[in-house]
């Protein structure tokens, strides 16, 4: 499965322990990890601004993200409503990256889940669909 992640989730999934970490370990072993330039560039900014992770660390990160693919910053956004302009392009590169799901906690992409061409869930969503595809486990 192409999984692609979005920038909250990687940032808590690097940050902190828990769910995101969780699915973030899972993925990279059973999936194919799939993120964007627009998240990178996003989750370079919130790294070092916002939780004041320090240079080397934020550099680390995203070497290992590019060891996935990645990517570019597609032409165009997708024509549906969304408040926040960046979430558009999120969405656009989970298109363009031919992802099977986008994992977010972005509650507008979320609410406009029933009308992307990609599906779209929270990181909690994603267990339950790991669980509807592996019965056995």
């Amino acid at each position: 499965m192409r999984v692609f992640l979005d920038t909250n989730v990687l940032v808590r999934a690097f940050a902190t322990r828990g769910l995101c970490a969780d699915v973030m370990r899972h993925v990279l072993p059973e999936h194919e990890l799939v993120v964007g330039e627009v998240v990178l560039r996003e989750l370079r900014r919130v790294l070092r601004t916002k939780i004041k992770v320090p240079a080397a660390v934020v550099t680390a990160i995203e070497g290992v993200l590019r060891e996935h693919e990645v990517v570019p910053k597609p032409r165009s956004t997708p024509p549906l409503a969304l408040r926040d302009a960046s979430d558009r392009w999120v969405l656009a590169s989970a298109i363009a990256g031919r992802a099977d799901v986008l994992v977010t906690g972005d509650r507008d992409l979320l609410e406009i889940a029933a009308q992307s061409p990609v599906p779209i869930v929270d990181p909690r969503g994603f267990w339950t669909l790991q669980r509807q595809s592996s019965p056995g486990r």
